[in-house]
């Protein structure tokens, strides 16, 4: 699977060990993120990863700041895009079953490296259960066309 990741300075570290770790289980990793701890824009690195997964250039995205909040607002404001904070493996489970989630996001300063580990496994290996959910997904998509 090709992963598209990016982050801005509070999430520096805890990227590079996603990195690792989403390449250790056999994925491909886009790194858009900064990759220093001087201060940046996160409403730069959302909207990159946003437009990617829309574009299909990656299969999913994966976005880190301080709370995972910023981020996944500057993300979900591309058309399309599906991204949900998660601070547990039941929220990154069920975000990709029922709302077929595209981009996943947490913070680095409310989960550590572990748990954030197991957030993205939990997320990469669910699946989009379909039914009632598509009915919803899609209603989604009617609310991004009125705009």
């Amino acid at each position: 699977m090709k992963i598209v990741i990016g982050n801005d300075h509070a999430a520096t570290a805890l990227k590079f060990e996603i990195v690792d770790y989403l390449k250790s289980l056999g994925h491909e990793v886009i790194n858009i993120g900064t990759d220093t701890t001087e201060s940046c824009n996160y409403p730069e690195y959302g909207e990159k990863v946003g437009r990617m997964v829309v574009a299909g250039e990656a299969d999913c995205g994966v976005l880190i700041c301080g709370t995972g909040v910023g981020i996944s607002i500057a993300a979900n404001k591309v058309p399309g895009v599906r991204a949900a904070v998660c601070s547990d493996t039941a929220t990154a489970r069920l975000v990709k079953e029922h709302n077929n989630a595209n981009i996943i996001a947490f913070g680095a300063r409310i989960v550590g490296s572990e748990l954030a580990k197991d957030i993205v496994k939990a997320y990469l290996d669910a699946e989009f259960a379909g039914g009632r959910h598509q009915t919803r997904i899609d209603l989604i998509h009617e609310i991004e066309k009125r705009g």
